[in-house]
C-alpha cells in the first residue's frame, strides 16, 4: 500500500529514483468500502481503515484481524521558517514488544528500537559505533510485533529523521526536512516477505555479478608504481593465496585527474592491465565525482563547454576542494550528463581493459567545509523537476552510481559490469555493490562490520562487505585473520587500508597468520557456487544473501536481540570471533539441526551454546539436511577447467530441499535460458537416505559427475541405486568417509542401510 499526501491541496510531479520499473503491480484483491466515518480499503491480505476526521488510519491482518500498524497522531506538518516549505511529519502507534530493523548501514544494534537516527549521506571518516548519518541513506524499516512483520519505506529524498520510540516510549516516527509524506506500507507476516517486496520495488540487481567479482580483492591508497602493483600480485601467485581483484587507488591518475593516467608511475597501462590479466587479476580503478578545474584537461573542458557542472542559486559553478584541488562536479541528476559521463569510461574500458569501477568521495564529499559537502542552495535538474540540494544530496551517489555503471554496461559488453559505491540511496542496488565506508582497525570495528553487512542485508543491499582489517589505522595480525574470516561470508570480499600505518596483505603479519588466511580464502573459493547460487535468488527473487537471525527465525524471541550470528545464504551459520586472545565463544543456534562445519558433530538448536575456535577456526555451521556445492581450490576464477562439482550432504532425519545454480559465470547468455539450475531434496531415515534431482535451463554444465561426500550418515551403506539401477559398491570405491562419484544426470538417488 502507499500513502501520499500533501499540505498544499495537490500533488507535485510523480517521480523517484528509488521505484524502479521492473517493479511488480497489480492486484489480487482491491475492495473499497465508503462508511459513514471512515474509508475502508481491503486487500487480500489487508484491511486498511482511514478516519475521514483525521485521516488516521489503521491497519489490519485481514485473516484474523490482528492490529498490523495504526497511526498515533499520524500526518502532520509544520512550517520550515527556515527554508520554506514545510517539514512532513508522520508518528504511529509502538506496539508493547515491537522491534525494529533495517535502515541500511547504521553501525549500532541490529534492533532499533529506542534509538533515532538521520538519514543524510555523509563522509565519515574513521566513524564509530554511534556514529550518525554515515555513508547511505536507506529510509525503509521492517517493524516485528507479536510475530508479525510490515514494513515501511519513506520515499523522501530530503534530510530525514527516524525515531523507534526514542522520544516517546509508546511512539514511533519519520519526518523529513521537505517533499511529500511518501511512503509505502508492506506485509509480511514473514520479514523476509517483506524484505523481499521491498527489494523488488527499488529493484534487483539488474543481473547478476561475474563470478570473479565474488572472489578475494586486494586494495590500498595507493598501490604505485606499475613495479609495486605487480609486486603485490607476484606475491599472491607465489604464496599461493587466491585473489582475483587488484586496485589502483587515486595515485595512478595525473594529479588525481579523473580518467588520465600517471605516466610516471604506469608509463603503459593497457600493457600492464594484459600482464595483470595474463595472472588472472582484473584490475579495477577509482574515479571519483570532482573534475580539477584546469583549462588544459579535456573531461574539465567537456563538462564547461556543455554545462554539466552543477551551480549555486545565483549563477556560479559549485566549487569544491577534494584531492585534485579545485573542481567543479557534474550534475548526475541530468539524463545528459550522466551519457556523458557514461561515454568517458571508453578508453579505461574498452581500450585499457579496466574490469571495474570504485566510485567514492561521491557524498559528495568536500574537504575543508563545514557539513563535508555542498551548500544547500547548490541547483540540481533532478530529471527536470530542478531543486536545490536539499532534495537532491542523498541521491547524488546514487546518480554517480548508475552513470559509471552504465558506462560499465556499455564498454564491458558482451561482459557484466562491476561497479562498486560508497554513498547510495534505496534502489542503488540495481547498479552497484557496495562497501561501508572508511572504518577503523579495531575489535569495534569488526563487530559493526558485522552489524552493517547484515542491516544492508535486510534494506534490500546484499552486495557489501567492509574495508577488512580496517582503513584507519593498523591491526595486528590476530585481528586481521578474524577480519578474514567474517569477511569470508560477505558478498564483497576486500581488504583496503590506508596505507599509512602500515602494509595490509595478507603475508604482512606472519607466516602464521598466512596460513590462516590463506586456509579461510580458499574455503571462500570452495563456496563459491554455493554463493553464486545465493547470489541468484537475491537477483531473482530479493531473497538476501545474509540473514540476520531474526530475519532466518522471526518466531523465536531470542533472535530479536541477537546481532552477531548470521546466515550466509539457507544453510550455513557463522558467528565472528570479536574479541582478543579468545579460544572460542557463546553463540545462539538457531531451533533445528546444526552440524558443525569442522567436526561433522551434530547440534541441536534453540539456546546458546559454548564453540571452540582457536585463531586458525571460527565458529560455522550447516543446517541438516543441506547440500552444499563446492569447487576445487583455485588461485582466481576460471583457473582451472571444473571436472568435478562436489556435494556435501549433510544428513537429516527428515525432509530439506537445496539448490544449485550454474552458468558460465559471465555474460547475458543466462538471460536467454543458458543457465543450469538443480533443485535438490533430500529425505532421510533411519535406515535410507534419498536425493531427488530436478533440473531445469539449457546451459550445459562442463564436468559430468558429482563427487559426493554423505556427512554423518548413521548407517553403513549396503545399496546404491540410481534411477532404480543397482550401482556395484566395488566400482563406486566408496571409501570410510562416504564418498563416491556418480554421474550429474541423475533423478533419484537411494542409499539403504545393511
Amino acid at each position: 500500500m502507499r500513502f501520499r499526501y500533501t499540505t498544499i491541496g495537490s500533488f507535485k510531479n510523480d517521480f523517484s529514483y528509488a521505484i524502479t520499473k521492473y517493479a511488480s503491480t497489480g492486484y489480487n484483491k482491491l475492495e473499497i468500502d465508503d462508511k459513514k466515518d471512515k474509508y475502508i480499503v481491503t486487500t487480500s491480505k489487508l484491511r486498511c481503515e482511514i478516519s475521514k476526521e483525521s485521516l488516521r488510519v489503521s491497519i489490519f491482518d485481514v485473516k484474523d484481524n490482528t492490529l498490523i500498524n495504526q497511526d498515533e497522531i499520524g500526518f502532520h506538518w509544520e512550517e520550515s521558517y527556515q527554508f520554506g516549505g514545510n517539514i512532513v511529519k508522520m508518528s504511529k502507534v509502538s506496539n508493547d514488544g515491537e522491534s525494529y530493523y533495517g535502515l541500511g548501514d547504521k553501525p549500532n544494534h541490529l534492533n532499533l528500537k529506542g534509538k533515532r537516527y538521520t538519514n543524510w549521506v555523509t563522509d565519515s571518516y574513521a566513524y564509530g559505533k554511534d556514529t550518525d548519518p554515515i555513508y547511505k541513506s536507506i529510509p525503509f524499516y521492517t517493524g516485528l510485533h507479536h510475530g508479525k512483520a510490515y514494513g515501511v519505506f519513506f520515499d523522501n529524498t530530503f534530510q530525514s529523521f527516524f525515531d523507534f520510540a526514542n522520544e516517546r516510549r509508546n511512539v514511533t516516527s519519520f519526518w523529513a526536512q521537505g517533499g511529500e509524506m511518501n511512503y509505502y506500507f508492506f506485509y509480511g507476516p514473514k520479514m523476509t516477505d517483506v524484505v523481499e517486496s521491498y527489494t523488488d520495488l527499488t529493484g534487483k540487481p539488474h543481473q547478476l555479478p561475474p563470478m570473479w567479482a565474488l572472489g578475494f580483492h586486494q586494495c590500498k591508497w595507493s598501490y604505485y608504481p606499475e613495479s609495486k602493483v605487480k609486486e603485490i600480485t607476484s606475491t599472491f601467485r607465489k604464496l599461493q593465496i587466491p585473489c582475483d581483484a587488484i586496485y589502483l587507488d587515486i595515485d595512478y591518475m595525473e594529479g588525481f585527474r579523473c580518467f588520465t593516467w600517471n605516466k610516471d608511475y604506469f608509463p603503459d597501462p593497457k600493457g600492464m592491465v594484459q600482464d595483470l590479466k595474463d595472472q588472472g587479476f582484473k584490475t579495477i580503478a577509482i574515479i571519483d565525482p570532482g573534475i580539477k578545474i584546469d583549462e588544459d584537461y579535456s573531461v574539465f573542458k567537456e563538462g564547461l563547454e556543455n554545462d554539466y557542472f552543477c551551480k549555486r542559486a545565483d549563477g556560479p559553478y559549485m566549487k569544491g576542494k577534494v584531492w585534485p584541488g579545485e573542481c567543479y562536479f557534474p550534475d548526475f541528476t541530468k539524463r545528459k550528463v550522466r551519457e556523458w559521463w557514461s561515454d568517458l569510461f571508453k578508453e579505461l574500458i574498452e581500450d585499457i581493459g579496466i574490469k571495474g569501477v570504485w566510485n567514492d568521495m561521491n557524498e559528495p564529499a568536500v574537504m575543508d567545509v563545514p557539513g563535508k559537502t555542498f551548500p544547500n542552495d547548490v541547483r540540481h535538474n533532478y530529471e527536470g523537476n530542478r531543486c536545490s540540494h536539499r532534495k537532491a544530496h542523498n541521491v547524488y551517489g546514487m546518480q554517480m552510481a548508475r552513470a559509471t555503471y552504465q558506462g560499465l554496461k556499455k564498454f564491458s559488453y558482451p561482459k557484466r559490469p562491476f561497479v562498486i559505491t560508497r554513498a547510495a540511496y534505496s534502489g542503488t542496488q540495481r547498479y552497484t555493490s557496495t562497501w561501508t565506508g572508511d572504518n577503523v582497525a579495531t575489535w569495534d570495528h569488526l563487530n559493526i562490520a558485522n552489524i552493517q553487512s547484515q542491516r544492508l542485508s535486510m534494506s534490500g543491499f546484499s552486495f557489501v562487505g567492509s574495508d577488512i582489517g580496517g582503513f584507519a589505522e593498523q591491526p595486528n595480525g590476530e585481528l586481521y585473520a578474524r577480519w578474514i574470516q567474517l569477511g569470508m561470508f560477505h558478498p564483497f570480499f576486500r581488504t583496503h587500508s590506508s596505507g599509512d600505518h602500515g602494509d595490509q596483505e595478507p603475508w604482512a603479519f606472519g607466516s602464521n597468520i598466512t596460513d590462516i588466511v590463506r586456509k579461510f580464502i580458499e574455503i571462500r573459493y570452495q563456496l563459491l557456487p554455493y554463493l553464486y547460487t545465493a547470489f541468484w535468488r537475491y537477483a531473482e527473487e530479493g531473497i538476501p544473501i545474509l540473514k540476520s537471525l531474526v530475519l532466518f527465525d522471526q518466531k523465536d524471541p531470542h533472535t530479536h536481540y541477537r546481532n552477531d550470528e548470521f546466515i550466509f545464504g539457507e544453510k550455513i551459520l557463522a558467528c565472528p570471533i570479536a574479541e582478543p586472545n579468545a579460544k572460542g565463544r557463546r553463540m545462539f543456534i538457531p531451533k533445528g539441526e546444526w552440524y558443525n562445519f569442522w567436526d561433522d558433530t551434530l547440534i541441536e538448536g534453540g539456546e546458546e551454546v559454548w564453540v571452540d575456535a582457536d585463531l586458525d577456526s571460527m565458529p560455522i555451521f550447516v543446517k541438516a539436511g543441506a547440500i552444499i556445492p563446492k569447487y576445487p581450490i583455485q588461485q582466481y576464477v576460471g583457473e582451472k577447467e571444473i571436472k568435478e562439482l562436489e556435494l556435501d550432504i549433510y544428513f537429516k532425519n527428515g525432509k530439506e530441499t537445496s539448490q544449485v545454480y550454474e552458468d558460465a559465470h559471465d555474460g547475458y547468455d543466462y538471460k536467454k535460458g543458458r543457465f543450469s539450475l538443480r533443485d535438490f531434496k533430500l529425505i532421510g531415515k533411519k535406515k535410507s537416505l534419498t536425493i531427488q534431482q530436478f533440473k531445469s535451463g539449457k546451459y550445459i554444465t562442463p564436468y559430468e559427475n558429482f563427487k559426493i561426500h554423505i556427512k554423518a550418515l548413521p548407517f553403513k551403506i549396503a545399496k546404491i541405486e540410481i534411477d532404480n539401477e543397482v550401482l556395484d559398491l566395488k566400482k563406486l570405491k566408496i571409501n570410510g568417509d562416504n564418498s563416491f562419484v556418480i554421474g550429474k544426470e541423475f533423478n533419484r538417488l537411494y542409499i539403504t542401510a545393511k
